[in-house]
């Protein structure tokens, strides 16, 4: 197995501190918003490990090198990922796993499903749209499910709250360019008055937007409560539409060792808070607002799916073993945890997938590698691995 090393990226809204703190190291005073532990090509992780012979033929090893994950994958996939994984996914690490710390909020946004992506991303290949282009949709073929799970207090938005209780909420605002909308609320089918309202809001004049939404705020702000997050929100991005667009949607607090699967076509948004995150490979993402970036509405109506319920919060159960797993309907990846007491039995993880296991405290070992917290470690399939010591350990494979 290989200890990773990972790259930090220094998003905006990241938090200068949290990730500093986890890993027991002085922050640089810059944000450092996810540490990216995978073989995705934006930031690979790196790895030390001797491969093929020395100067002197096979009778003499290599010296340990640091070269990408992804260039190990690159040379011999079956023997990293094993031969399920490459069957079923292809010769590529289907998973990318973070840790996220966020201390504004992040943009309002959607993922499309596998066809939907696929349809994008053929469709902007022919029409000779740079992959690197600010209005480009679609940067890869893939879908992007998602998975976070919270390390400390984690607050954000996801799916659309009941269009009634929506409705109440701005109505107690007592604004006046509102009143459309709780209207609109109020009509059936419910799935109906939420893309009517959506259309409206992210069509809008935007000077007249950027007024609603300051009056709003104003009004979020005063009342408090349940519109306090809203006038958050504002505050980060004055006038943005997607202040009310927000507002449609399920306000989420997640307890630590609490999570949220973020399926395709969900609006969601983080506000605050860290967690471990972990994605299917995909950089395809639909922006509602919150965000200077490119906002196509067409696109993102025709991939969101206006539907309203439970955001649906998970919180796992242990099995025998003390593996806590994070139940989803995807197989690019499969979250579990650990929390490890003074003593406990160590306890055999191999497996014919590839893993990465991450601890976030303690001192836990898997074989003769110690990690503290922040620190991963990458398991090729079929390797022997054994999990001992005390601490909480997440567990990142597929389901092949």
């Amino acid at each position: 197995m290989d200890r990773l090393s990972n790259t930090v990226r220094p998003y905006a809204w990241g938090s200068t501190t949290a990730i500093p703190e986890l890993l027991g190291v002085a922050p640089t005073g810059e944000p450092q918003a996810e540490m990216w532990m995978g073989a995705h090509p934006g930031a690979p992780s790196r790895v030390t490990r001797a491969t093929g012979a020395g100067p002197a033929g096979p009778a003499e090893p290599a010296e340990p090198a640091e070269q990408p994950l992804s260039a190990l994958i690159e040379a011999d996939p079956e023997r990293e990922l094993g031969p399920a994984t490459v069957a079923k996914f292809g010769p590529h690490l289907p998973f990318l796993l973070k840790i996220l710390a966020a201390a504004a909020p992040l943009s309002l946004q959607v993922h499309p499903d596998l066809a939907q992506a696929q349809e994008g991303y053929a469709a902007e290949e022919r029409a000779g749209i740079p992959v690197n282009a600010p209005h480009r949709n679609y940067k890869d073929p893939n879908h992007k499910p998602e998975l976070i799970c919270a390390l400390t207090p984690f607050e954000g938005f996801c799916g659309f709250r009941a269009p009634d209780r929506t409705a109440e909420l701005l109505a107690a605002l007592d604004v006046d360019s509102l009143k459309p909308y709780v209207d609109l609320l109020h009509a059936h089918p419910e799935d109906a008055a939420l893309r009517e309202v959506l259309t409206a809001i992210l069509s809008a004049d935007p000077a007249e937007m950027a007024a609603t939404v300051t009056e709003t705020a104003a009004a979020c702000d005063r009342l408090g409560g349940a519109h306090a997050p809203y006038a958050v929100l504002a505050h980060h991005f004055p006038g943005d539409p997607g202040v009310l667009a927000a507002m449609l949607l399920n306000h989420v607090r997640l307890q630590p060792g609490e999570a949220l699967y973020l399926g395709a076509g969900v609006p969601h948004a983080y506000l605050g808070g860290l967690g471990v995150e972990i994605m299917a490979n995909s950089d395809n993402v639909l922006r509602c607002g919150l965000t200077p970036k490119h906002v196509d509405v067409p696109e993102l109506l025709r991939v969101v799916r206006f539907e309203a319920g439970d955001p649906g919060v998970l919180r796992p159960e242990a099995s025998p073993s003390g593996e806590e797993v994070y139940e989803t309907p995807v197989d690019e990846f499969r979250l579990s945890r650990y929390v490890r007491p003074e003593g406990a039995t160590s306890v055999d993880i191999t497996a014919p997938t590839p893993q990465i296991v991450l601890a976030t405290s303690g001192a836990p070992q898997t074989n003769d590698l110690t990690l503290t917290p922040g620190q991963s470690v990458f398991i090729p399939a079929g390797e022997k691995a054994e999990l001992s010591g005390k601490g909480t350990v997440f567990r990142a494979t597929v389901v092949a």
